[in-house]
């Protein structure tokens, strides 16, 4: 018990330092390459903020606990909107001015009900799987075209001055890309282990494992980049990375875990409590952000509101197991 409690604070520990130093060392690499600020921000530390949930869901998958895959990537999304956007909109109030954004805010609504659509026959086979993957190939090739196109757009200008505050030298930022990359799949798999080991001790899910503490930790690097962003100022950077984020949970990260162990028998709970969580907390987010006529932003009593809604999610989840 007390080893596999230990596996799960040294992985998350050691998943969220190694994956600040992947996006460190990937973007510094990236701009030493040549590649426009744009692509790396949108794309190289886009991706690496994201690489803990694709990595520990895949490694479940491939160990056969495809359930811990699922919660992991529906649990991300749950907390990158309520949690990370509820304490960072509490920090600093966000502004949605990005038309990036505005693009992507009802693109994600849009992708989290397909999701329901493909999961509502209680499975995620190989085409499923690969259809997400398609889903994402089409969204990551738009995000680029449509950034590139929109060089003025506020988003650009965040993420151009953040790329450019990064000043590492080559071989150290090569150094970083390598052993951050290598860290991360050490860390995941101990944190694997860990949820697993705790899961089968306690006699809890995978699943509900894979909601909460998995989740929460792959999330942190979210969660950081959130807050950081919104002290400084950039709030499009801030609600983008959730946005970006949770598209990509869904259509990679499921994708991917469903390739490797196509998931033959989902509970009807993840769709009747967590995937209808997932849409109502994606739609308070579209309504939020997108502005209707208004100006989009998350204000402090919004970011309240969407605190509570995590609580509430997570007090639900543990009143569920007594």
């Amino acid at each position: 018990m007390l080893l596999a409690f230990g596996a799960i604070v040294a992985g998350l520990f050691l998943l969220v330092w190694s994956a600040d130093k992947f996006i460190d060392g990937s973007a510094t690499t990236a701009r030493y390459a040549g590649l426009p600020p744009l692509v790396i921000g949108m794309v190289i530390v886009g991706f690496g903020t994201s690489a803990p949930e694709m990595i520990v869901s895949a490694m479940a998958a491939g160990d056969g606990n495809p359930d811990l895959a699922l919660g992991n990537a529906f649990g991300s999304n749950i907390v990158n909107i309520t949690l990370i956007l509820g304490v960072t909109a509490l920090i600093s109030p966000i502004l949605v001015q990005s038309s990036i954004i505005r693009k992507e805010l009802p693109l994600l609504f849009i992708v989290v009900i397909g999701c329901g659509l493909l999961i509502f026959d209680g499975a995620i086979s190989t085409i499923d799987a690969g259809l997400l993957l398609l889903g994402f190939l089409a969204f990551f090739t738009w995000t680029l075209v449509s950034g590139l196109k929109s060089s003025e757009d506020s988003l650009n200008k965040e993420l151009e001055q953040e790329v450019s505050d990064t000043q590492l030298p080559l071989k150290v930022a090569i150094f970083w890309l390598i052993t951050g990359l290598i860290l991360l799949l050490i860390s995941s798999r101990v944190l694997v282990w860990g949820a697993v080991e705790i899961a089968s001790i306690l006699g809890v899910s995978d699943l509900i494992i894979g909601l909460t503490v998995v989740a929460l930790g792959t999330s942190l690097p979210e969660l950081a980049a959130s807050v950081i962003a919104a002290r400084k100022g950039e709030h499009d950077i801030a609600i983008g990375n959730v946005v970006g984020s949770n598209i990509f949970n869904i259509l990679a990260v499921v994708g991917i875990a469903g390739v490797i162990e196509p998931i033959s028998a989902i509970a009807s709970e993840v769709i009747y409590r967590d995937w209808s969580v997932m849409l109502f907390t994606t739609l308070l987010l579209l309504v939020m952000g997108y502005g209707f006529g208004r100006q989009g932003r998350i204000n402090r009593f919004e970011g309240a509101l969407l605190l509570i809604s995590y609580l509430g999610y997570n007090g639900y989840l543990t009143w569920s197991l007594i």
